[in-house]
């Protein structure tokens, strides 16, 4: 029956970590439990809501953990409120210890808590993923990639494949490609990878990326990302995360991308002022019905428009850092807008059109980064 010592600070740590894979409304009533095994190596922590588990791994070679392993064993416990339970105790260090019939003592100076838990057993297998092959990346490079992209997915349950992101892993394992849309927009990143030997055309869902950020927290640390037919696991030294993918075929979207030659005007933003601009133009758009903006480029002159009639209306001249092309009278949802210009981590912005009727694009204005998005336009009388 287990039996240990350990920092409260670490093991709380971990158990935060560990909870975010598991949830209240789950199918099955074990998923909202955590199973913590204990062996001569160390504690693992694992939760599961079916769509992503988690494992946890203190090494009993932890200092930060001050461990002390005197007996060893597995058991279930409700999460949320062990959780709860170690976070109100009193001290620096708790005492777990398991007695008869799958009850644990939680002693922290002068305070003991007596909990119920379950026969490890009762939960469910976590599906493994072949070590073989992997692919070694940043966290950080890869959370600038997910937040790039992530925003754009569909909130529309009717086509599952829009709720997550296309990863792709292309040219013979040398570009990692994201891509997501919910066909008012799209945006596609591409990353330069070193030494892959692990190819994959999948799509993660949203909340687990959005999972992802929270889980690692270290932006200069790599993980390992493998693969089978139906997960991803990303891994480090401790923790193991699995997603399930959205099962079904990516429709091409590299079709989608307007070739240079089809443009007919640039312009060039500053990031920061033409985001302001949008900014105040949505606090009318949001009073209305069809919610958009018109972007009006005659000559030098670069005008938006917003009118709401219960509200009023707004009308700006946007400063252009330079401009190439002709003129056009555009509408569109600036929401979307806003939601692109938040990613750009450049100061400036190219912004090109092709028509009224056709989707416009944005990109850096120094694009290195293989970063393109489409925003597409909304038809007004």
């Amino acid at each position: 029956m287990i039996k240990f010592t350990i920092n409260k600070v670490a093991f709380q740590n971990a158990l935060r970590i560990t909870k975010q894979a598991i949830g209240s409304k789950v199918a099955i009533p074990a998923l909202t439990k955590l199973k913590i095994i204990v062996t001569d190596d160390g504690i693992t922590l694992i939760g599961s809501n079916g769509q992503i588990s988690i494992e946890h791994f203190l090494s009993a070679d932890n200092k930060d953990a001050s461990m002390m392993i005197a007996d060893t064993g597995s058991i279930l416990l409700e999460a949320a409120f062990f959780e709860s339970v170690v976070s109100q105790l009193p001290e620096v260090t708790l005492d777990f210890n398991e007695i008869e019939q799958k009850q644990v003592i939680l002693t922290s100076g002068k305070s003991e808590i007596t909990l119920k838990g379950l026969d490890a057993e009762i939960y469910p297998r976590i599906q493994e993923v072949s070590k073989e092959n992997s692919l070694k990346i940043n966290v950080g490079v890869l959370k600038s990639l997910f937040s790039e992209t992530v925003f754009a997915v569909s909130t529309q349950e009717t086509r599952p494949i829009f709720t997550g992101v296309h990863l792709q892993v292309l040219n013979d394992g040398a570009e990692l490609k994201a891509v997501a849309t919910d066909s008012h927009r799209l945006s596609q990143r591409s990353l330069t990878l070193e030494n892959s030997n692990l190819s994959f055309d999948v799509i993660l869902p949203s909340k687990s990326i959005n999972s992802f950020k929270n889980v690692f927290t270290n932006d200069e640390e790599d993980v390992e990302i493998f693969f089978n037919n139906s997960q991803m696991l990303f891994k480090n030294a401790t923790i193991s995360y699995y997603s399930r993918l959205i099962e079904g075929s990516y429709p091409d979207t590299n079709r989608l991308i307007p070739k240079e030659s089809d443009y007919t005007l640039t312009l060039v933003f500053d990031v920061a002022e033409l985001r302001h601009t949008m900014d105040r133009a949505r606090l009318l758009t949001a009073q209305t019905a069809n919610g958009t903006v018109k972007l009006t480029v005659s000559g030098e002159s670069v005008i938006t428009t917003a009118n709401s009639p219960e509200v009023g209306s707004v009308h700006e001249e946007l400063t252009v850092l330079s401009k190439e092309g002709g003129d056009i009278a555009i509408s569109f949802n600036p929401e979307y807008l806003i939601d692109a210009l938040k990613v750009i981590k450049e100061p400036e912005v190219r912004v090109q059109f092709i028509s009224n009727v056709r989707p416009f694009t944005l990109v850096p204005k120094n694009d290195e980064t293989g970063f393109v998005q489409l925003i597409t336009p909304v038809r007004t009388n």
